[in-house]
């Protein structure tokens, strides 16, 4: 079920604090792949923002990316998890689809404490 671990090029690098400057700048060293698309989903947030008139869609976009940043700041960690993703699309028992979503469960958990985004997401 698991991959081979990825390089561990996010090692060393500290959670950065949940702003879109810090973010970016810590996914340019440990996932540049994802820098376009941080770049085009900001955009959008702050489209959303400002048609809103609310700090809510840059809140959730801030939350999402810190996220994101914390589990590829641990290679072996982010690899896992793309295998667990990945297994439990093609997974028909449902036992085995319980056990997959309470181990995918913990890494965004564990993930989430890192970045300090409350339990449950809220702010």
């Amino acid at each position: 079920m698991s991959t081979a671990p990825e390089p561990s090029s996010g090692a060393g690098v500290p959670q950065p604090a949940a702003t879109a400057e810090d973010l970016r700048a810590a996914l340019a060293r440990i996932a540049p792949d994802a820098v376009p698309t941080f770049d085009a989903e900001r955009a959008t947030a702050v489209a959303r923002a400002r048609e809103q008139f609310s700090a809510a869609p840059m809140r959730r976009f801030l939350r999402q990316w810190a996220l994101c940043v914390a589990i590829e700041r641990h290679p072996d960690l982010a690899a896992l998890l793309r295998s667990l993703e990945a297994h439990a699309a093609r997974v028909t028992d449902p036992a085995e689809a319980r056990a997959i979503a309470t181990e995918i469960g913990h890494i965004l958990d564990k993930a989430a404490a890192e970045a300090g985004i409350p339990h449950g997401g809220a702010r």
